[in-house]
């Protein structure tokens, strides 16, 4: 399925025009509300207008985005590999929702230009990823679910995601957050948590710092569960 876009003349007399057009260049249609496009590109460390003590930056549209997201690719992966277990299909997702593989495709899109900052392009390792999950929110939010859905199924995972290599790739995030620990001198455990009310076989594990909750995971396998609560802890530590 292609993107047909139609071209709204009024753009062409627009301050905004190039802006309209880079976007076009990236989603494959143009913004209606480009409002809401510029707010997926405003990092908060720029951000200094509040409005009811919430700061006008990418936020609320990078949780939005992140819920669209996993939703969209856990039909995908449902679909694509009809045989393969719960287990499975929950490795790959968080594979492919990764911090890390979010940035590669931030970059690769070349979302990266449009990003508005006032700190070095380092200080903030998640700041590609999180633009991008904003700007699917933004999506969501101007054209719709669908749209928002063929945006990440053929401008994202179509041209830029290997499902072959990155099922044989290994991310080992519990050990990045075990070595994190040993260098920062810090305490870390994980700790399975006892649901007497549950019938369910889902085994539900927090991960602790320094006798502190960080994350949680759920999964049918220990192993795997905890993999999610690392991952979740190294995403919120920037690890």
């Amino acid at each position: 399925m292609r993107f047909y876009s139609f071209f709204p003349i009024n753009i062409l007399f627009s301050a905004d025009r190039k802006t309209y057009f880079s976007l076009h260049n990236i989603l494959g249609f143009y913004p209606i509300k480009l409002s809401l496009y510029k707010l997926a590109f405003s990092h908060r460390s720029q951000t200094k207008e509040i409005t009811n003590g919430i700061k006008h930056s990418n936020e609320r549209l990078e949780y939005l985005g992140d819920a669209v997201l996993g939703a969209v690719v856990a039909e995908m992966l449902f679909k694509k590999f009809p045989f393969r277990e719960e287990g499975f299909l929950t490795e790959m997702r968080s594979k492919i929702v990764s911090r890390e593989n979010l940035k590669h495709l931030a970059f690769k899109l070349g979302i990266n230009h449009f990003i508005k900052k006032t700190h070095g392009p380092d200080s903030f390792r998640n700041i590609y990823g999180d633009a991008l999950e904003a700007l699917i929110g933004a999506i969501y939010i101007d054209r719709g679910y669908d749209k928002a859905r063929q945006f990440i199924l053929e401008r994202m995972i179509n041209h830029h995601v290997d499902l072959e290599s990155l099922e044989a790739t290994e991310i080992n995030f519990k050990s990045r957050i075990l070595n994190w620990s040993q260098r920062t001198k810090n305490t870390v455990a994980f700790e399975t948590i006892e649901d007497e009310k549950s019938n369910d076989k889902l085994i539900r594990v927090r991960l602790m710092i320094n006798g502190e909750e960080v994350a949680t995971g759920m999964d049918f396998v220990k192993k795997k569960a905890e993999q999610i609560a690392a991952e979740k802890a190294c995403s919120k530590l920037e690890i």
